[in-house]
């Protein structure tokens, strides 16, 4: 087993893994500043923010020999022996000269700009940068172009780390990104022609550690010291990609990727980054109502629950249909209710949404054609409590045959799922109760209409295309009138207290085998459930 000594500490590296200085630092909880070193990117070694002290120690004697030029972080692998020094008067010294670089020519706009608050360059110049100024402030020029459609370039800001640039090229595979000029004159561009214009495109702004970037979605819209940041899970596909929710007041401004080896490494698509509008449509429905004698008529919350729990307990043939944009809990609880009064009660996955097929960029990150978060969780919910998995295409093909006295329909899409057909299908159904997020042919032919919550606004856990299971907690309240699938259904199954996704994932892995590796906690990257399957 190697061992690196950093600062006089010690850090044993695992057999076959590799680490540089920076990341050595780190597991002493030493931190290297760096601007062109990113863990998923090449290194370049470019900035010489990272400068180190280095030598080795020998094995024998113990003596320590160091090399008497600083050396980058990025660029120095830590092998057994090696000696790292991060914090002395020379270091300090070389950090504060390549701040002071960067400020010479640096715009200093931070009140206007959107990086404010989340700038390296700022968290360095505090830390490492020297206490006054010893050039004359320039007067500067606030040049910006757009790069493409959801990127806009502030070129004064740029401290060419070439972060984006390589992006381009190793991630997303497209590269539209180039350095035009050379020396003090060095600039980002696109290639004539090309604009920036990949389905990954948004990771450019995450990358960048200034505000050279901007996303033109998120532009002036909120200042980050003001948002709150929330870990969540993509419902975009079922990739499932780990991100970060950030909101002020309920108000949902951006997401952004949270790092998980095991799902979506550093990044996220643009279609997830940008999918979240419907949180806030203004057309979302966001009453319970039922069906009077003059329509459609509000009920309370307070009093619905009893009421529908009454009428179901009066049906003998029931069905539950199971969105794949249901949390693992939410469907357990539903489909746990139903065949509480039915035993027999049909259990139905929803509708799957696809688009075109999966593509994959040249790191492994994948877009996947399934539209949907959860539908393995989903599937492996009904699989365990029904032995068998009862598609919606297998369902309306039954609807001729089978008579039914309630079917409880859950939906969460963000567009339209079904046609009039259906519906008319499922219009004869004494009591047919609808829980979706917008109206439909479906929602209209309902008794009961049952306003549901958004990916954000719900708790619990989803089942990605890779049988890991990754849990999260609400980021933003529902609308005024939305009451979650998950509390709803916790009321009619008479549970104590506030609803408690947790307690319900922990009955969930004793109840069904393939959940068991949840047990216990979720971990930091989620759990997989892969070998449970197989089992």
């Amino acid at each position: 087993m190697a061992t690196v000594f950093v600062d006089g500490q010690e850090v044993e590296l695992a057999a076959g893994e590799r680490l540089n200085g920076i990341q050595a630092a780190a597991r002493v909880g030493a931190d290297v500043p760096h601007y062109c070193w990113h863990p998923g990117l090449t290194v370049v070694a470019s900035c010489r923010m990272c400068l180190v002290e280095t030598g080795r120690r020998d094995p024998a004697t113990g003596e320590i020999t160091m090399l008497p030029k600083l050396v980058p972080g990025c660029q120095t692998p830590a092998t057994d022996g090696t000696v790292f020094v991060t914090k002395s008067e020379k270091i300090t010294a070389a950090r504060a000269m390549v701040e002071e670089d960067l400020l010479i020519r640096h715009p200093i706009d931070c009140p206007i700009c959107d990086k404010a608050g989340e700038c390296s360059l700022q968290d360095y110049h505090f830390e490492h940068g020297r206490e006054e100024r010893r050039a004359d402030l320039k007067p500067f020029t606030s040049r910006r172009r757009e790069l493409g459609d959801t990127v806009t370039l502030f070129v004064d800001r740029c401290v060419m780390c070439t972060r984006c640039v390589r992006f381009s090229r190793e991630i997303s595979g497209d590269a539209e990104l180039m350095v035009v000029n050379r020396g003090a004159h060095e600039e980002i561009d696109v290639f004539p022609g090309f604009p920036l214009d990949n389905k990954m495109s948004g990771n450019v702004v995450d990358l960048c550690p200034v505000g050279a970037l901007g996303d033109r979605d998120f532009l002036y819209k909120q200042r980050v010291w003001f948002m709150k940041s929330h870990d969540n899970v993509c419902a975009g596909c079922s990739t499932g990609c780990s991100i970060k929710v950030e909101e002020n007041q309920d108000k949902v401004y951006r997401l952004k990727p949270r790092e998980n080896p095991h799902v979506n490494q550093w990044w996220m698509c643009d279609e997830g980054r940008y999918g979240w509008k419907h949180v806030h449509d203004p057309s979302r429905v966001t009453l319970p109502r039922r069906v009077g004698k003059d329509g459609f008529e509000n009920v309370e919350w307070s009093t619905l629950s009893g009421e529908l729990d009454a009428k179901l307990s009066a049906s003998k043939r029931i069905a539950a249909v199971l969105s794949p944009h249901l949390t693992v809990e939410e469907a357990y609880q539903l489909a746990k209710y139903v065949r509480g009064i039915d035993e027999q009660a049909l259990l139905v996955l929803g509708p799957i949404p696809t688009e075109g097929q999966d593509e994959t960029f040249p790191n492994g990150f994948t877009i996947r054609a399934e539209k949907c978060p959860n539908r393995r969780g989903v599937e492996e919910v009904i699989v365990g409590l029904a032995k068998a998995l009862v598609t919606w295409d297998d369902f309306l093909g039954r609807l001729s045959d089978e008579a039914f006295d309630a079917i409880w329909v859950t939906g969460g899409y963000k567009s339209s799922w079904h046609d009039e057909s259906v519906a008319q299908k499922l219009s004869s159904v004494p009591l047919l109760i609808v829980q979706d997020s917008f109206a439909s042919p479906l929602w209209d032919a309902a008794t009961y209409q049952l306003p549901s919550a958004t990916f954000a606004e719900r708790d619990g856990s989803y089942v990605n295309h890779a049988d890991r299971l990754q849990s999260f907690k609400w980021a933003v309240r529902p609308p005024a009138g939305v009451t979650t699938e998950g509390q709803l259904y916790w009321r009619l199954l008479r549970s104590p207290g506030l609803y408690n996704s947790r307690a319900v994932l922990d009955e969930l892995t004793r109840e069904l085998l393939y959940f068991s590796a949840a047990a216990g906690g979720n971990g930091d990257y989620g759990i997989d459930l892969k070998s449970n399957r197989l089992a």
